[in-house]
Order: C-alpha cells, then structure tokens, then sequence
C-alpha cells in the first residue's frame, strides 16, 4: 500500500478493526526474527520513516545479543526501519496485532547491509536478463512436547496416525497461514518422529522471502498455544532425520514458463540448463548463505535424501538439484534446491542463488549430466569421472569458499559480506567443540 494512501482512515480502520499494535519485523545476518512495535495511537508519526533500529543488530549471531567486532558495526548508527505496508497483516495468532515486514532504510536509501534489498537488487538483475523468478520454500520442522526436548510422537513417513495425532495443531497453522494470504499445498507428517512438512504455493521471489519468515513466526506461535515447541533447527536428533528448507524455483518471463523444452533430453530449456549450471557451479560457497549454521552440516550426509553432492538428476532426492517430473506437463516446471535450511536468511539465501543462476545465464556454463544413480553409491572414481563432488562438511569449508568466490561477495556488497561472514564466522568457532544436544540446547528455539 503506497505511502500516500496511509491516511488518518486507514489508521481508524486499524483501531476500528482491533489492532492495537503493529508489529515491524527485520530478518538478520543470523536469521533470527526480531520485530518492534508501534501503538496504532501513534503510528502517524512513524509511517513515512519507520522506526528506529541500531546499525549494529546486523553484526549479532544466534549466540547472544553483542556485535561482532569483525562486522564493521558498532555501537554507533541508528537505521530506519520502514514498513512495506503492501505486506500488513493481522495476525490471526495474536489479537490486536499486526504485522508488516520493514526494509532498512539509511538516509533516505536502502541500506547497504539491508536482506531484503539484497534480494531486491537480485531479482533486478535477473530482470535485466529477461527472468522473472518464481519461488517457495519448502519447510520440515519439528514439533515437540513443551518441557522437553521430546517428539509429540513416534511415527513414521507419511504415516496416516500422525495426522490424527497432530490434526488439531497442523489445521490451526494451514488456516493461519491461509489468514495470512499464504496459500498451503501440501501437508504430510516427515520421517522423524514428530516431523512434519507444509509446503507453499510458488510466488514472486520477494513475496516467497517475505512468506517465508511469516511462515515461521506462525508455526511458533501455533505451536506454543498447543502448548508445544515447534523447531526448525536443522539437526535435532542424532538418529532422527533432519529438517531442511527446499527451495523451490522456476523462471519465467512474459507469462510464459522458461523451464520446459521437448526438444531437450531431460526437457529443459538452455536458460534453465545455463541457470542450474550456474547454482551447481557456485554450490560450496552459497552453502554458506543457504546452510549457514554449524549444526546444518549435521544433516548434510550422504543417504540422507539432503543433498550431499555436487550434481543434479531427475527425481534424484541425492542429489543437490532435483527437477521433478511433472506427469501434468510432461517437461519438468520447476526445480529444488535441496542443499537450504531454516538456518538461512531467506532473503541472502534465495538472493545468493539468483545471482549464482544468472552468473550461469550469462556465461552460458554447461550443465553437466543428470544423474540417476544415489551418487554416494559410487566410486570415488566414478564421481570425478562423472564430475560429482562431495559438497563442504562443515561451516568452516564452506566459508572458506564464500570468501573466494568474487561472484557472490561482489553481489553481496563488501559491507553486507563483511557483515554476514563475520557474523557465521563467529557462530563457526563458537560452536566448533559443541556436541549436538549442546548446539540443540542454544539453537532450538531460535530456529
């Protein structure tokens, strides 16, 4: 909703309708959720400019509330943090309240350390190149008895008494998300016990970013007035599965769909194979934007369905690209990054991917064969025949990569790089002597 039409009748219709608070939420380096918020009875004051947030929340990791001195940030600098009222909601969870999700503003101009413009200037470029990018994030989350670190139950995949065991608090979520604006596709109970996936309708990549942090935020709310937990976290249980954030793409350009090509033998178009190609070559760097946490390469193994290796295949769950036969249009649609999780600033994450497919677009980089085969049933020979990596298997690796990778720093911008790698760098050596029930025991409700 434009600045101009926020008048003294929209704010009425606010107090009219209940609301007493508008919560102002930002996503940061660490991809914790925080908001602030304003009393409708002064929210006139602060329509145009916002609120006010220290430029230093973007050098906090998970650990604790201090910056890190190695973000460039400190104590010093007061960002603006301005509601994108296209995005207002009240929130079906919390009466009285609503909620829009802000850009950081300094100055007047998009901050340079802002998430959410970062993926704003990439969906730009792609735009420049004559793409549009659909996208969804695909979420497994845990849902655990509230004194303890318990599952609510101990089914199995797709198991239909999990459904009736979880019905009541899996319903509530579907319809308030659905209350939301966020339409729900699929639901079905995962493999780990208490383990469950929702998944999303596609949308514009700046809305799917935006839906992704409301998607959180809800299933924690619903979750709690269930009296349970919800997590996120990547790895929770050492012999359970762990939970990852599929993400989700296609391309498209004037209305049309740029994935699909008959003429192709694994039905893609050059664009689509020159953007996959361009994902897959960048792949050991994004995974320190898209798997960020050191508790993410707990999930990331070979045979666990997470997406361990460098390569791509049709209906291949192994697999760190998987494009889904599609029975309805015969050529594939769309694709799945497998190699995300929850850990992830979904705007640096879906915003690091796009500029690794349009480096792909633009260089013409030749997408290497699909694979049909689980790839850690191969030889280590066969795998550097067939051009197959073991993807990093711990933080540290991969953001040794990010800091050599000139695309996605470039792309980032110095001081968001900065920032972000100071950020994971800290959380790395926190948590490098952590075993799992201690990283679990810090991480479990930020995620």
């Amino acid at each position: 909703m434009p600045i101009n039409s926020l008048s003294h009748d929209f704010i009425a219709s606010l107090a009219a309708d209940g609301i007493r608070f508008v919560r102002i939420l930002w996503c940061d380096n660490a991809n914790i959720i925080r908001s602030k918020a304003l009393h409708v009875d002064i929210l006139s004051h602060y329509i145009e400019h916002g609120i006010g947030i220290s430029a230093g929340q973007q050098g906090v990791p998970a650990m604790y509330d201090a910056v890190i001195s190695a973000s460039g940030l400190g104590p010093v600098g007061e960002i603006r943090l301005v509601p994108d009222w296209s995005n207002l909601t009240h929130l079906p969870y919390a009466r009285g309240h609503a909620q829009a999700i802000g850009d950081m503003i300094d100055r007047g101009q998009p901050w340079t350390l802002c998430p959410r413009n970062f993926l704003k200037q990439r969906i730009a470029s792609a735009a420049r190149e004559g793409i549009e990018i659909q996208a969804a994030f695909e979420n497994e989350f845990y849902l655990l008895q509230h004194a303890d670190i318990v599952p609510v139950d101990k089914t199995l995949f797709a198991a239909l008494l999990a459904m009736d065991i979880n019905r009541e608090v899996i319903d509530d979520i579907a319809e308030a998300l659905i209350a939301q604006g966020i339409p729900v596709e699929q639901y079905y109970p995962e493999s780990g016990p208490g383990q469950h996936e929702i998944s999303m309708r596609y949308s514009p990549a700046l809305v799917a970013a935006d839906r992704q942090i409301t998607f959180r935020a809800t299933v924690h709310a619903i979750a709690r007035q269930h009296n349970l937990r919800a997590s996120f976290l990547p790895k929770i249980f050492p012999d359970a599965a762990g939970s990852g954030c599929h993400l989700h793409l296609s391309l498209w350009r004037d209305g049309k769909n740029l994935l699909p090509d008959p003429h192709d033998a694994d039905g893609l178009s050059p664009v689509a194979r020159a953007f996959i190609a361009g994902i897959l070559y960048h792949l050991p760097a994004l995974m320190a934007i898209a798997t960020p946490s050191p508790n993410s390469y707990r999930r990331l193994r070979p045979h666990s369905w997470s997406g361990a290796f460098r390569c791509w295949g049709i209906d291949n769950r192994e697999a760190a690209i998987r494009v889904p036969s599609d029975p309805l249009h015969k050529y594939p649609t769309h694709f799945e990054l497998k190699t995300v999780d929850a850990a992830a600033n979904p705007y640096l994450a879906l915003g690091a991917v796009i500029a690794a497919g349009i480096d792909g677009v633009r260089r013409n980089l030749t997408l290497q064969e699909a694979i049909n085969v689980d790839p850690g049933n191969l030889s280590p020979t066969e795998r550097q025949k067939r051009g197959i990596d073991r993807l990093p298997e711990n933080l540290g690796e991969a953001i040794a990569h990010l800091k050599q990778n000139t695309t996605l720093i470039t792309s980032l911008n110095p001081k968001l790089a900065q920032a972000f790698l100071a950020v994971r760098q800290a959380e790395c050596e926190a948590m490098q002597d952590f075993d799992l029930a201690t990283e679990v025991k810090l991480l479990l409700e930020r995620y």
